[in-house]
């Protein structure tokens, strides 16, 4: 009820009632963008300050490497999965929808930990970027191996080396690497010069996000219609395995509570944003409504609403 009640998420609850109402509000897309922007900037600036606080210890090692092996893990056992019920093009993508990350999630879990006073790494922002790139690899290579088993005269295999390129010098990517460079090198005087910016604005600019995110969700909501059950039951079952082995994994490593969290949250997020925009030009024979429709209609809001607060819940129970 606390998660529930906060400015933020019930703006995002606002922007879903609007949605589906069909009101006429909207966000400018140049205004949505400038506000993802800002909610990576000042994420980075917040990771980096952090960070030069603590330095490199076990905890951020043990925590990196983590969060790599979740993102070769999830999309190899997504597709696995998916694979029984679509075809080969379709579960690639999706594998590569749910086995990335979404930042607008990560953010969210990021100030509900805030709010209720959990310490967690400053080099968790770099865990995030870390695992947004090798779910888009994979979903190539798993492509291209249905494409040399199918022999059509489909699309010609994708190379690594574009997409690579793609993924890697995203620029939001680069901008929330670039703020936590900046952030490690400037620490502390660099905190209390962009305080004003990275830390008084962020919850207000958050809450402004989360509404367009709300009123996205409620457009790609009606694409959920005619969907096959196992998928809808994937879109909400999926995530949940996927956050239940960041748990177990995290135990077993001995990770601090917050970091466990925001890993969990991080398995059991989807990709509505880089991810799509790679995977229409790399597979284009994949149906880009099942992956915008499952990712941004469903779990997006149940993430949200549901599994950030279960997650801080879950690591505060059970992690010593």
């Amino acid at each position: 009820m606390q998660t529930l009640l906060d400015p933020a998420i019930l703006f995002f609850v606002f922007g879903l009632l609007a949605g589906f109402l069909r009101s006429n509000l909207e966000i400018p897309p140049p205004i949505s963008r400038f506000l993802s922007l800002y909610l990576l900037m000042a994420l980075g600036l917040k990771g980096g300050f952090a960070l030069a606080a603590t330095g490199l210890t076990r905890e951020v090692v043990a925590s990196l490497g983590l969060a790599v092996a979740l993102a070769v893990i999830v999309p190899a056992l997504g597709y696995a999965v998916l694979r029984r019920f679509i075809g080969g093009f379709d579960a690639a993508a999706l594998a590569a929808t749910y086995g990335s990350v979404s930042a607008v999630t990560f953010i969210t879990a990021v100030q509900a930990l805030d709010t209720r006073g959990i310490a967690y790494g400053g080099h968790m922002a770099a865990a995030m970027a870390l695992m947004e790139s090798p779910a888009i690899v994979m979903a190539v290579l798993m492509a291209n191996a249905v494409r040399q088993r199918a022999r059509t005269d489909g699309p010609a295999p994708r190379g690594l080396k574009p997409v690579l390129h793609e993924s890697l010098t995203d620029g939001a990517q680069l901008l929330l690497l670039g703020a936590m460079g900046v952030g490690l090198l400037t620490g502390e005087r660099g905190e209390e010069a962009m305080q004003p910016f990275a830390v008084d604005l962020f919850k207000g600019m958050l809450a402004f996000f989360l509404l367009d995110m709300g009123l996205m969700a409620a457009r790609h909501a009606p694409g959920l219609k005619g969907l096959s059950p196992w998928l809808l039951v994937y879109a909400v079952a999926g995530p949940l395995v996927h956050a239940t082995l960041a748990l177990g994994l995290g135990l077993l490593l001995g990770l601090q509570a917050g970091n466990v969290a925001l890993l969990m949250v991080l398995a059991a997020s989807a990709s509505y944003i880089a991810v799509p925009a790679v995977i229409r030009h790399a597979i284009p024979e994949a149906n880009p409504s099942l992956y915008f429709a499952m990712s941004l209609g469903l779990t997006f809001p149940l993430n949200i609403l549901f599994g950030i607060p279960l997650a801080i819940a879950l690591a505060q129970h059970l992690v010593p």
